[in-house]
């Protein structure tokens, strides 16, 4: 298959060498609960970067927090050198970062053609759109066959395929991918990845990934980030983090004999 590439969004640009997406010392709270501390991490143009980390450690809301939905009470966020923070969601997207939250979230009662179409609302250039539409239907086969179908009687994992699809669709610098595993059979996550991975080295697409699953997480992606109770406690390339005992004793289950079961990350205090 010829590879046609996204086109970035107009006017989109970067200094050489500056990072795409950048948080520094950023906190998140719902209400009286801080969810994430003080929070520094980024993202360069064309990577994969993973936020790694159990449930509740405060990764759903660093991409909460980036994509608008909740607004930060301290700390700096930019993208592409505009910083981004507290602004309207619809503003965020237009400026080319787009969301892939967790658990899906299709529109149910509509097409999955119109599903799409949704993802490229924000755009006006209609024969590119159309375009697109076959890119992703040829990333994902199945959303053709079923382009009439109601997303809501799709499979979880062709939902979540159509997801990814929708935010392909807003001709997207980043992406922000939210538990892409989340409720998938093995089989299933492993060709969603192998197809996020595809659109990173294909069309540049940058991905900013979210996910519990760290093995394939650490495989997909560059860079690799460890959150724990809202603190990056850890960071360093996807390569090197793999062999790391920390990760392979807590998120790869590679406990090597003789080694207890305290987090040793803990008891150094690595956060900041």
């Amino acid at each position: 298959m010829t590879v046609i590439p996204f086109p970035g969004p107009s006017g989109a640009s970067a200094a050489e060498g500056m990072p795409l997406l950048r948080l520094q010392n950023v906190e998140s709270a719902y209400g009286p609960i801080k969810a994430i501390r003080g929070v520094s991490l980024q993202v360069q143009r064309g990577e994969i970067a993973a936020v790694l980390g159990s449930n509740g450690a405060g990764k759903t809301t660093i991409l909460k927090t980036i994509s608008g939905i909740i607004d930060p009470r301290r700390g700096t966020i930019e993208f592409q050198g505009a910083h981004i923070a507290a602004t309207d969601p619809a503003a965020i997207v237009r400026r080319g970062l787009v969301h892939v939250p967790e658990g899906r979230e299709v529109f149910a009662l509509l097409s999955v053609r119109d599903n799409l179409l949704m993802g490229a609302y924000t755009r006006s250039d209609a024969d590119a759109v159309a375009r697109d539409l076959e890119l992703v239907y040829g990333y994902f086969p199945i959303l053709r066959e079923r382009a009439g179908q109601d997303a809501g009687l799709l499979s979880g994992g062709q939902q979540q395929m159509l997801a990814i699809s929708r935010a392909l669709m807003a001709n997207p610098e980043l992406i922000l991918l939210d538990e892409p595993s989340l409720g998938l059979s093995p089989k299933l996550t492993k060709e969603i990845f192998e197809i996020v991975v595809r659109i990173n080295r294909e069309r540049g697409t940058t991905i900013l990934l979210v996910e519990q699953n760290a093995n394939m997480a650490l495989n997909a992606s560059d860079y690799g980030y460890v959150l724990e109770n809202g603190r990056i406690v850890m960071e360093d390339s996807c390569e090197r983090l793999r062999e790391k005992d920390d990760i392979k004793e807590f998120y790869l289950g590679m406990k090597d004999a003789g080694v207890r079961g305290e987090r040793r990350w803990k008891k150094k205090k690595n956060w900041r």
